[in-house]
């Protein structure tokens, strides 16, 4: 199984979407799965132009020259995209929705009736039965604040004919270090990121224990509120000492 992987984090490997993320891909590893993980920060990759190029003029290839040159034989190849993006605000972050916009070389401007409904079907050199994963983080506690993205991901999963094989969706992820000093099983949801990678690599998909896992509340909304505030307050004492 070969896997590419996508951290939208400005953060990167510093941030809360690596949290989840790097455990979910050890456990891939683990399982035997040929990992490669890309920090779309490092990247230069300009938004689409629209100017239908790499559908008529030059089929399967942008008319944009830059790191989506050496993508695209990695989306055609692989059999599982993993997406990795903090929810900022209502979804995924701008450079991830730049990279996405970026994969319609992928597709033949042809339509096709599936489902019911009107799509492109993937050019003949994209291998067929891709699976698709979410990690993504958020720094407030309500799952709900996931909605709107999950609902996009699954959107854009039904476009290429892909399969969304689940989700790790972790609240007020970047508090996690944190709460760990206190003594929380927060251990306990990197356990589960990494089984559900395994899971992954292993049968196809994850088990629904591992997301209930890495959700779980740690902490209630007072308590969460009380936490956050106290942070700010430091930060903003410390800004106001330079």
């Amino acid at each position: 199984m070969k896997a590419l992987a996508f951290n939208s984090s400005p953060n990167m490997d510093k941030g809360g979407t690596a949290l989840i993320l790097t455990p979910f891909l050890e456990g891939m590893k683990k399982a035997g799965a040929e990992v490669e993980l890309f920090y779309v920060q490092k990247l230069n990759i300009e938004p689409c132009i629209a100017d239908k190029w790499c559908w008529i003029k030059t089929p399967g290839r942008c008319s944009q020259k830059d790191d989506m040159d050496m993508l695209y034989p990695k989306l055609a190849r692989c059999d599982v995209i993993v997406l990795g993006t903090p929810v900022y605000l209502d979804g995924m972050t701008g450079t991830m929705k730049v990279l996405i916009d970026r994969f319609i070389p992928l597709l033949q401007p042809f339509v096709e009736i599936r489902d019911g409904h009107c799509r492109h079907p993937l050019r003949e050199d994209v291998k067929q039965g891709k699976k698709v994963v979410l990690i993504s983080v958020c720094g407030l506690p309500e799952m709900d604040n996931f909605d709107p993205l999950v609902s996009h991901v699954d959107a854009i999963c039904n476009n290429f004919g892909w399969e969304f094989a689940g989700a790790l969706l972790r609240p007020y992820a970047v508090a996690l270090p944190q709460l760990k000093q206190l003594g929380l099983p927060v251990d306990e949801v990197y356990e589960a990121a990494r089984d559900a990678g395994q899971q992954l690599a292993q049968n196809g998909k994850m088990g629904s224990q591992a997301s209930v896992t890495v959700g779980r509340g740690l902490v209630s909304q007072q308590e969460y509120i009380q936490h956050r505030n106290e942070q700010f307050k430091r930060e903003l004492a410390a800004l106001a000492d330079e």
